[in-house]
């Protein structure tokens, strides 16, 4: 189960442990991370990197659990996402959602950010059927 005392963040792209982002916004933050699952819809952006939409498909990535509620700021900035501002202006929304173990037990709530799928379809995402994603077109896409 997660801690109530910590900022739980699922991660499935940039920010997971060994990816582009997780060195400048994570490493040195993080007090625990698990390999967890969230449920929804994973495309490939051609950007470089990936957006979660809404559905029932495992997607795989890892719970980020930081003592400093802080660090939901700048993650925020990162995904585009002001909670001020109008959703038509934000590339990813910010929610909570019900994560799960690699054995499908819920684990608790985490923030995640998705993207509506009409929008990760007009960017021209590619589905991920496998519910996995890989910074394979690293650092070069990535324009933060």
């Amino acid at each position: 189960m997660l801690s109530p005392d910590l900022l739980h963040v699922f991660v499935y792209g940039t920010l997971k442990p060994g990816e582009y982002f997780y060195p400048r916004y994570c490493e040195g933050k993080v007090v625990a991370c698990v390999e967890a699952i969230a449920l929804g819809t994973l495309y490939d952006l051609p950007m470089g990197y990936p957006a979660l939409t809404p559905g029932e498909d495992p997607v795989y990535g890892y719970v980020l659990s930081f003592a400093d509620f802080g660090v939901l700021a700048a993650l925020d900035e990162l995904e585009g996402y002001d909670p001020d501002g109008s959703p038509l202006l934000n590339e990813y929304e910010r929610s909570l959602a019900t994560v799960y173990d690699l054995n499908r037990e819920a684990l608790g709530q985490a923030w995640l950010y998705w993207m509506a799928t009409k929008q990760a379809e007009q960017l021209g995402g590619t589905r991920l059927a496998h519910g996995r994603w890989t910074g394979r077109n690293l650092p070069q896409k990535v324009s933060q």
